[in-house]
């Protein structure tokens, strides 16, 4: 049973994360590009101000100082909107960061179409697929502000090489125990089942909990696993949720097409391959609306995940 302690932004539990470690280690510094509230960097901006330096809107050139100042024994945090993040920058982390191996903190901000009214230019939905195909890169996606402040910090400390962690704007669910079990690589069992699993990352866990409880009261037992590392994937568990239950659904605020289900997919194909339905976006951009509307309207709530649940049963 996970209750809600409040909603909290994903991007919040970032910059506390990025905060707490700058506060453990003086080598933490912080690298802005013309944003720091809206991801979460003016806590630590504001704490340490003589170790931020803000670039202005060229993402580029932040990947090429926060890789210079990683080389140079400092442990840099990047962080924008996952758009321009992952995406306007991709040359500049695949040949500066990943192929050095350095130790960079890159912070995807507006994450999946629940940013709302800043639209599709700004809705990272294909930063997963991105940056899971760059080698020596580890992916994270939390799934809620504890978590993602549990991740921050022990990405700081505790990884080396390229790190991508994604996260949203709009406050949602804060469910996750601050004294979780958090490994990276390790998925999380949130609630049992036999007769289906339903595999989500990030803002999409709290809509498999509560879909698995419209679930239950139709007598359908769904498991519940939150993958907060895409990268690397936690392979065990999806094996044996594949195994015992036979059917996976998974779920991504993210481009269905080569995202976190193909992720999944890839694992399930190799070793226990079962029927599998992707629920994300399907090959279309994001648009301009409230964010509970949107994700409404694109299919990403609760009760559409039930509902194709229970058809994805049948082909069991």
């Amino acid at each position: 049973m996970f209750i809600n302690k409040g909603d909290k932004a994903t991007k919040t539990g970032f910059g506390e994360g990025v905060l707490e470690a700058a506060r453990l280690n003086k080598n933490v510094v912080g690298i802005g590009a013309d944003i720091t509230a809206s991801v979460g960097m003016n806590l630590f901006a504001e704490a340490f101000p003589e170790r931020f330096i803000s670039l202005g809107i060229a993402e580029q050139n932040c990947v090429g100082v926060a890789t210079g100042l990683a080389l140079s024994g400092k442990i840099p945090v990047f962080s924008t909107y996952g758009a321009f993040a992952a995406l306007r920058t991709t040359d500049q982390i695949r040949i500066s960061v990943c192929y050095n191996n350095v130790h960079v903190i890159i912070g995807g901000a507006h994450a999946g179409i629940s940013v709302g009214p800043d639209g599709a230019t700004h809705q990272a939905l294909e930063d997963i697929a991105v940056m899971r195909v760059l080698p020596n890169m580890t992916v994270i996606s939390p799934c809620d502000a504890t978590q993602a402040k549990i991740a921050t910090q022990k990405a700081i400390h505790e990884l080396n090489g390229p790190v991508y962690i994604r996260f949203g704007r709009e406050p949602i669910p804060d469910f996750t125990d601050a004294n979780q079990d958090f490994e990276f690589g390790k998925g999380q069992l949130l609630k049992d089942g036999t007769d289906l699993s339903i595999i989500a990352t990030g803002h999409m866990v709290w809509e498999a909990l509560k879909a698995a409880k419209i679930l239950n009261k139709n007598g359908i037992l769904a498991r519940v696993i939150n993958i907060h590392t895409i990268k690397p994937i936690d392979e065990e568990i999806i094996k044996i949720a594949a195994r015992e239950t036979g059917l996976i659904i998974t779920l991504e605020e993210h481009q269905v097409m080569a995202g976190f289900g193909s992720a999944v997919a890839e694992v399930v194909v190799k070793n226990c391959p079962v029927p599998m339905e992707m629920i994300g976006m399907n090959d279309c951009f994001g648009e301009s609306g409230k964010p509970e509307e949107l994700m409404l309207k694109y299919g990403l709530v609760a009760e559409n995940i039930a509902a194709k649940a229970k058809i994805a049963l049948g082909r069991k």
